[in-house]
């Protein structure tokens, strides 16, 4: 199997994610079965039933995560030599060329990844456009609207 990179934060967010599910989401639903099932016939036990499709997602989650935790690759990138390449887990702030408009990415695992956060996958257009690249230099992303050229100002390590 691949390993999966991620960053050091994304690791610790998968593994808090794994705890709780195990310590609190899975003995939560076990007691809901249980009162669910109290309640009499089982066939026509709406609460029990969604009770029991609810385990099958916490379980399955469960595994799902345990899976990635096995193979992840952590990279911390402070550890990285600094030499202002976009590599994973760098932070790049950017300007796009057509408007002057700046924004800032960091370029993580795909489980970490959240537009709104500014996290962008490392498998993303964006991503693989900046990889490699260093300060100064201009890289074109293909874009469904077209294609964008950014200026890439700054790449920090932190």
């Amino acid at each position: 199997m691949d390993s999966i990179p991620m960053t050091v934060g994304g690791a610790k967010a998968l593994e808090v994610e794994l705890l709780n599910l195990k310590d609190v989401e899975r003995p939560r639903i076990v007691e809901e079965i249980a009162t669910a099932r109290a309640h009499g016939d089982l066939k026509e036990n709406a609460e029990y039933h969604a009770a029991k499709e609810e385990q099958g997602f916490i379980e399955g989650r469960i595994k799902e995560v345990e899976s990635k935790l096995s193979r992840m690759q952590v990279i911390d990138v402070t550890k990285l030599v600094q030499n202002g390449r976009c590599v994973f887990g760098t932070t790049i702030s950017l300007m796009n060329i057509e408007d002057d408009s700046e924004i800032i990415y960091q370029i993580v695992g795909e489980d970490e990844a959240d537009i709104g956060l500014n996290k962008i996958s490392c498998h993303s257009p964006i991503a693989a456009a900046l990889m490699g690249n260093e300060e100064g230099d201009e890289v074109t992303v293909k874009a469904p609207k077209g294609d964008i050229i950014y200026e890439i100002l700054e790449v920090q390590y932190i």
